[in-house]
């Protein structure tokens, strides 16, 4: 296997930390010295189908972003499928999976300059099919950065964890990047998590603010997880959503929740508050999109105001309780077309990791 291109391999404490975040601004700020770069991310357990092959979620964000010119499917070796753990554990197969990743990288980091390898999670993910995060950073004889959420005493005690995993495989960590602190206590985390890494032989690589508009849902993933009907145009199914408002009540007291950036999730037969929800975009910002409920389909009269609306209107099966419950459950990923999200991310990296520090201590 190539041993000579420079890699880094980004794991994490946990699921949703801000690994895929922290890659995705890593690659833009890593560009910058190492112009050709590749990424591979060697087991997925998110992936959608193209052109009959399994391809990680991730995979797909970071190649249509950066246009990096590599095969998909080394970039994505292995899909983590529903029955997977299971064939694995009747026959196992670790050789024939280790040349697998081992030739996808190769062939990843063909004429690159750098390739950046994620994770799947904490150093453990894995191990019931004896691919770890950290026997795969071992593999790829990748050195480790791991992120971690914002706090002092937890992601300290949860990067130790992960520490002891790496090690024990031999792995070198250069050290931490601790995400989504809130920004009054960036300098506060900065200073103590710091010293507190230090007793542990770590280093702070930096202290990431949280951006709440980063979490926000937008209405086209929430339409994707519903697998709800668009009733009018598909202009703004980018809307973000910051709040979301059930309309069980009446539609004076409803009105009061029509702002920006408002999800309004209503009975479809809630035509008072429909027409309310259409009337309140006069001579102010919309809200970010209605969803109807229980499948109750509005009448022809009402469907023609909802086709003029200025926000997206979907009609979900689940009634308002699910409906509410699914949007709040839902995991946030940042995708190819949020542009302003992924322009936000690259700042945050850019501006609150120490790159030459990683880039120093992989080259």
């Amino acid at each position: 296997m190539n041993i000579a291109t420079p890699r880094l391999f980004i794991a994490a404490t946990r699921q949703n930390d801000g690994k895929t975040t922290s890659s995705l601004g890593l690659l833009s700020a890593i560009q910058k010295f190492y112009p050709r770069i590749g990424y591979i991310k060697p087991v997925g357990q998110r992936f959608v189908e193209i052109e009959e092959q399994k391809i990680d979620e991730d995979t797909v964000l970071m190649d249509r972003v950066y246009r990096l010119n590599c095969p998909l499917v080394d970039m994505s070796p292995i899909a983590i499928e529903p029955d997977f753990t299971r064939r694995y554990i009747e026959s196992a197969n670790r050789d024939a999976l280790v040349r697998k990743i081992e030739r996808a990288f190769d062939r990843v980091a063909w004429e690159k300059d750098f390739v950046l390898c994620e994770g799947s999670g904490h150093a453990g993910v894995g191990s019931v099919f004896d691919l770890s995060n950290a026997q795969v950073a071992k593999i790829l004889k990748a050195k480790v950065v791991i992120v971690s959420r914002g706090g002092i005493g937890k992601p300290i005690d949860e990067v130790v964890l992960n520490q002891a995993l790496f090690e024990k495989e031999g792995v070198e960590i250069i050290g931490v990047i601790i995400n989504k602190v809130v920004p009054e206590k960036v300098e506060f985390i900065r200073k103590f998590a710091a010293r507190g890494l230090e007793r542990k032989g770590l280093r702070l690589l930096g202290v990431v603010p949280h951006m709440p508009f980063l979490s926000n849902a937008t209405v086209d993933s929430i339409q994707a997880e519903l697998e709800a009907e668009l009733l009018n145009s598909d202009k703004q199914l980018h809307n973000s959503v910051s709040d979301v408002v059930v309309g069980a009540m009446g539609v004076n007291n409803a009105m009061r929740f029509f702002k920006p950036g408002v999800l309004l999730i209503t009975p479809g037969d809630r035509e008072d508050i429909i027409l309310a929800a259409g009337a309140s975009t006069e001579g102010s910002p919309p809200l970010s999109g209605v969803i109807l409920t229980g499948q109750l389909r509005p009448s022809e009269a009402i469907l023609k105001v909802i086709r003029g609306m200025p926000f997206p209107v979907l009609l979900a099966r689940e009634d308002s309780y699910q409906v509410a419950s699914k949007v709040h459950d839902l995991t946030v990923k940042t995708q190819p077309a949020d542009t302003e999200k992924i322009s936000i991310i690259r700042d945050l990296i850019r501006k609150h990791v120490d790159v030459d520090q990683i880039l120093e201590n992989i080259t």
